[in-house]
């Protein structure tokens, strides 16, 4: 069994990795302009073989990196990068765009079989002013070679820490149909667009958008590497006040997040949290229906 390791090449990133292959790049402290809202991201990920997953700074969304921790709307700022949206004047470039800051790892740990990284985070606004503390732990585990799988585990805690309430909302809060991107946004490369789009119960498609599925499997061609992957991604929250729904689409581009706020805002009053959990499995080849749905029962929250 090929084992996990855990490296830092660099002073703002740290790199996972499974026999030969880097799995997984977390830049911790990016290299970004300010109009991308600067955060952490999660780029490359990589299958097994080395086929990779995500997709970075396209051209229609510089501020799309991988797979990330964001949010497109916070009383009036925009965690996403890029342009706001409002019914008014739709998309427009404001002096509004926040940054997600990383602190430090107070939880660093590496095994052969399990990598963690324990992370403290400050969400800041356009001003430099604290908003959030954010507490998240990142797992990279459960390699199967005989099933080409591994596993990522996403656990994050949001507390309100300015003297005010916060409104976390998305674009279709704010006006706009089927745009309730906010949250653990995951944007795939682009041999992915087009990709299928499967859910429990026969579901399919991009009618998955909005959705409250428990989960949702994309399964995409690699470019480079024959062959292609699947997505099994699953999310929870421990309030039963934020109802989850699905951010899906495979045209004009593949994307996927788990979205708190798809077409409901949520409130924080000061001090309160939210605490969002996201597990994604990572499979090395294009899984039928029977297969999904049998890896998703094995990794539900």
């Amino acid at each position: 069994m090929p084992e996990l390791q855990l490296r830092r090449p660099s002073n703002s990133e740290l790199v996972i990795s499974c026999g030969a292959v880097d799995l997984a790049t977390y830049v911790f402290i990016p290299p970004a302009t300010r109009s991308e809202a600067p955060k952490p991201y999660l780029h490359p990920l990589r299958t097994l073989s080395g086929a990779q997953l995500t997709g970075f700074r396209p051209w229609d969304h510089r501020w799309h990196k991988g797979l990330q921790m964001t949010w497109s709307h916070v009383s009036g700022q925009n965690f996403w990068g890029g342009p706001t949206f409002s019914p008014e004047t739709d998309y427009q470039w404001r002096d509004n765009l926040g940054s997600i800051e990383h602190e430090g790892f107070p939880g660093l740990s590496a095994s052969p079989d399990r990598v963690s990284l324990g992370e403290a985070l400050t969400w800041r606004n356009s001003a430099g002013e604290r908003w959030l503390s954010e507490q998240r732990e990142t797992v990279f585990s459960s390699v199967d070679v005989q099933e080409q799988s591994w596993q990522l585990d996403f656990t994050t805690e949001l507390t309100n820490v300015s003297d005010r309430s916060l409104e976390f909302g998305s674009p279709t809060t704010h006006g706009r149909a089927n745009a309730g991107y906010t949250g653990f946004f995951w944007r795939g490369p682009r041999s992915w667009t087009g990709c299928s789009i499967i859910g429990p119960d026969g579901a399919e498609g991009e009618a998955m958008m909005g959705t409250s599925a428990p989960w949702i499997a994309l399964a995409g061609q690699n470019d480079e590497l024959d062959g292609g992957a699947t997505i099994v991604a699953l999310a929870g929250t421990s309030s039963s006040s934020v109802p989850l729904k699905w951010f899906v689409r495979s045209e004009p581009f593949a994307a996927l997040a788990p979205s708190p706020a798809f077409d409901e805002e949520i409130t924080l009053a000061p001090s309160e949290s939210l605490r969002l959990q996201h597990r994604y499995v990572f499979v090395d080849r294009i899984c039928e229906r029977d297969d999904i749905e049998r890896i998703a029962k094995g990794a539900s929250l």
